[in-house]
């Protein structure tokens, strides 16, 4: 088994987009310097997408130019069109991130149009980010099930993955957004994955823990090769077009569960530990994290 386990820290972004009152520049700016220092080789940091839709992402030009780089460390922006993506250049972020869903009626509800529309719409984004320099990724969402439609057919998603994969994306995210699948589930859709990306370098996880299940997918996962994992400090964030999508995975708990099976990630679970109970108190309520709340408590005797 490879020993080594690369986590994409996505509280930033995907963890913060959720919440209705502003949080402060400066907050966000520390987070992902927190996050930074913590040893997380990728954090999804910013979005560019429209303030209209979603006002908490509108100072993601002001949060890239505040925070200290670390060496080492790619610093990710969600883009929806050639507008973010000029957004994103001037940012000088890293890594750029497409989305498409697998299914057809989250697409239709979350982006306005079909899926095969959405892809010619990344086309031209696509094409420039990779022209530009850029790390390109696509993130699938509802690739485990959809709040609309129900489960989604396993060929939907590997579909869309080569859909991807011909746009240029370095790496793809299988991401069950509104947290329905198992365990059984997770294994029959990545090992179909597998069959046209590589599961060790090519395809991330993205689980929600709205049925308790994400440590259990990512394990599943895991014993498929996937060695590319999304979490979130604290299990910040959801989906604000998935009803009743709770918080992704908290990191706390990947992280404990990583170290727990010998893996490698680079990362300081005690820094973020800290981290995860510091943006908690920022945000004034309760760490989703039990591995975080547990270990809290036993540092403070």
């Amino acid at each position: 088994m490879n020993t080594h386990v690369k986590i994409i820290e996505v509280g930033p972004r995907d963890g913060l987009q959720n919440e209705k009152q502003f949080v402060a520049t400066e907050a966000k700016i520390e987070l992902v310097d927190r996050l930074s220092a913590a040893g997380f080789e990728n954090i999804e940091a910013v979005s560019f997408v429209s303030p209209k839709w979603v006002p908490q992402m509108a100072d993601g030009g002001q949060v890239m130019a505040g925070i200290r780089r670390r060496t080492g460390t790619l610093y990710s922006a969600l883009v929806p069109n050639m507008r973010g993506l000029q957004g994103a250049l001037a940012a000088q972020v890293d890594e750029v991130v497409i989305f498409g869903a697998a299914s057809e009626a989250f697409s239709q509800r979350n982006i306005n149009c079909s899926i095969a529309e959405s892809m010619d719409r990344f086309q031209p984004v696509a094409e420039a980010a990779k022209q530009a320099g850029l790390r390109l990724r696509g993130s699938l969402s509802c690739a485990l099930g959809c709040p609309y439609q129900g489960e989604t057919p396993v060929a939907a998603v590997v579909d869309l993955a080569e859909r991807m994969l011909r746009l240029g994306c370095d790496e793809i995210d299988v991401a069950d957004t509104i947290g329905v699948g198992t365990a059984g589930r997770t294994k029959e859709v990545m090992q179909a994955v597998g069959q046209i990306a590589d599961l060790g370098t090519q395809v991330s996880g993205h689980f929600h823990d709205t049925y308790g299940q994400a440590l259990a997918n990512i394990l599943a996962a895991l014993e498929c090769g996937v060695r590319i994992f999304h979490s979130s400090v604290a299990g910040l964030g959801g989906c604000p077009y998935a009803k009743g999508a709770t918080g992704n995975v908290a990191s706390e708990d990947v992280l404990y569960l990583m170290h727990g099976l010998g893996l490698h990630t680079g990362v300081d679970l005690d820094a973020v530990v800290d981290t995860g109970t510091w943006i908690s108190a920022q945000l004034g309520r309760d760490n989703a994290s039990r591995a975080g709340k547990a270990l809290a408590l036993k540092k403070a005797g």
